[in-house]
């Protein structure tokens, strides 16, 4: 898993913040040092450009010693030998970062054998990766253990198989063999230097991607706050909701039922809409020759009286929507934005039963 500080601030004195801002920037102690100052400064509320500005550290470089740091905690913790611990301190912060999606017990695995090997970048990038992978097969092939160097063998012996190139091929069955530590995964590997078969690699799936093209593609969720008639206190006490840009992500409410309506402009301009569920025979004008329930959308933000709309107002606490030729003297609560009738489905049967052909 990926390392993540906590986020919480907690106080932080100016005097400890001027003190770690001064040993940032002369560079005091090693990366770990530097990894865990930048993390205390913050947490006690410093964002990563106030650091870069007092320090030199840029932001790519905190995220990397800090995260770097902590994979190091987790070695100390884990039990690493002193040795192995210098050799990071070295500095190898780097490589340490590529080790922040495993586990404790992988980290310290890995960075021994990193040590070992002495790995450059690209190489722990492959090897993490090569063990997270591994750790994540229910049933390895009989010939390779889940130690890290069988790890990054195993990868090598599964992806030489696939190759019909002999010069990639090679190549493959030669890192495998520096990596193998089993003596079953080391013959497995052996073998592919006289057996020159090929298995064929199994493609993943496109991913289902679509883009939305349209306004109205994307629902704009708004509160229900009742059926007519109702109390203006239900009208004017409902939360807003907090909706999110790019996919109009909606933070739910408690106990506040909600609406989807199309992405219409109209409804996108609403700066803070309700919907009611309205009778047609209760509108100002008729719409319909039977009567029937549709939904009204109310903007509680516009409230500046225009010649060209209808407004909810409410009188003796009855509500109503009205037309008015002059200003008002009548308190508006909001604007009528849009009505909205059901969708009009002449046989609901044929929604829930199979179609069917007479012979």
């Amino acid at each position: 898993m990926t390392e993540q500080f906590q986020e919480t601030a907690y106080q932080l004195s100016e005097e400890t913040a001027l003190e770690l801002f001064r040993s940032l920037l002369h560079k005091e102690g090693s990366w770990v040092n530097w990894g865990q100052k930048c993390q205390t400064l913050q947490k006690g509320g410093y964002d990563s450009q106030t650091i870069f500005e007092q320090t030199g550290f840029q932001a790519a470089q905190q995220n990397l010693i800090i995260v770097a740091s902590q994979v190091f905690e987790s070695l100390v913790n884990g039990g690493a030998k002193d040795d192995l611990l210098d050799y990071y301190r070295g500095p190898r912060s780097d490589i340490l970062y590529e080790f922040r999606i495993l586990n404790a017990g992988q980290r310290l695995a890995a960075a021994v054998l990193a040590r070992d090997k002495r790995l450059e970048l690209e190489e722990a990038h492959e090897a993490a990766k090569a063990i997270q992978e591994v750790s994540h097969i229910s049933q390895l092939p009989s010939e390779f253990t889940r130690a890290a160097g069988d790890a990054v063998a195993y990868q090598c012996w599964k992806r030489a198989k696939q190759k019909r190139d002999l010069q990639e091929r090679a190549r493959l069955i030669a890192k495998g063999l520096k990596f193998v530590v089993s003596d079953s995964g080391r013959r497995a590997i052996e073998a592919l230097l006289s057996d020159f078969s090929t298995t064929t690699a199994k493609s993943a799936p496109l991913l289902p991607v679509h883009r939305l093209e349209d306004e109205d593609q994307l629902a704009r969720i708004i509160p229900f706050v009742g059926e007519y008639p109702l109390h203006l206190s239900q009208v004017t006490a409902a939360s807003s909701l907090i909706v999110e840009p790019i996919f109009h992500i909606v933070e739910a409410i408690k106990s506040t039922k909600i609406v989807p309506l199309p992405g219409w402009q109209s409804v996108l301009k609403a700066t803070d809409p309700v919907a009611i569920l309205w009778p047609t025979d209760e509108l100002p004008r008729s719409i319909s020759s039977k009567p029937e329930k549709v939904l009204v959308v109310i903007d509680r933000a516009a409230t500046s009286w225009n010649e060209n709309s209808y407004f909810l107002t409410s009188e003796e606490d009855k509500l109503g929507l009205q037309w008015f030729a002059e200003e008002p003297e009548a308190h508006l609560i909001g604007q009528l934005v849009v009505i909205l009738r059901a969708k009009n489905i002449l046989d609901e049967n044929n929604l829930t039963e199979p179609w069917q052909m007479d012979d």
